[in-house]
């Protein structure tokens, strides 16, 4: 993954990663200098720097009659995550008490997620529920997909001890993954899947881990949690451990 996709990752468009990134390697410089560098029209290049400037990212100089624009010390994404986070967080409480009163007009429900954010929020929404994790079908595209965030969700996941069992495709076994309070067992290759199905509590997230297009369906109903719950420990006596 390239710098600047890195630094997209941290809220920035495309243009306002490559000035930064720019600034960052050359320090202060002309909007001259910095269409050059990044093969951004001039015009485009102050509309860009003018968005940095306000988020705090850059700053400027005139000298001789020039603007000079440079980069703010990067620890400022630090703060504008504080910032966003301090803003969510005093409209919090307001937001879950009316999330937790339609969840309980609705008890039964069926939900879809699209993409790698869906995908975070049905994991983020598995430790929220607090209870035992059963995954039937972990597949390596999963690891693709999202890369890095499996590394945070298990380590938030032990922190809660939330424990998890999983049955994972046999191409995993040569990863040899570290996963903290994890039982795991594989299937058979043959029994290779993209699609996924994680039972915690009474729902039952079942996932196509798609490259182009990963979605989620959610279900909430107890019946049918159970009915997989059982499923699943079927093919756990069936699937091989270490």
């Amino acid at each position: 993954m390239s710098f600047t996709e890195q630094i997209k990752k941290a809220g920035l468009t495309e243009n306002e990663a490559k000035v930064y990134e720019a600034l960052l390697e050359l320090g202060a410089r002309p909007a001259g200098s910095l269409s050059r560098k990044t093969g951004l029209h001039r015009r485009a290049i102050y509309d860009v720097t003018d968005r940095l400037i306000k988020k705090g990212l850059i700053g400027y100089i005139v000298e001789n009659g020039t603007k000079l624009f440079s980069a703010s010390n990067p620890k400022r994404f630090i703060e504008i995550l504080d910032e966003e986070r301090g803003q969510i967080q005093s409209v919090l409480p307001n937001m879950i008490e009316i999330f937790n009163s339609a969840k309980e007009k609705q008890k039964e429900d069926t939900q879809f997620f699209k993409g790698k954010e869906g995908l975070k929020s049905v994991f983020e929404d598995q430790l929220a529920e607090g209870k035992e994790i059963l995954i039937l079908g972990g597949s390596p595209m999963a690891y693709e997909i999202l890369e890095y965030y499996f590394v945070w969700f298990d380590k938030k996941r032990a922190k809660q001890k939330i424990k998890t069992k999983i049955i994972f495709d046999e191409k995993l076994k040569e990863k040899r993954l570290s996963i903290p309070l994890a039982e795991i067992r594989y299937l058979p290759e043959k029994y290779s899947s993209p699609l996924a199905i994680n039972i915690y509590g009474d729902k039952v997230a079942i996932i196509l881990w798609s490259k182009e297009n990963p979605f989620v369906i959610v279900i909430k109903n107890k019946d049918i949690s159970e009915g997989y719950r059982k499923h699943f420990e079927m093919m756990w006596k069936m699937s091989k451990d270490n």
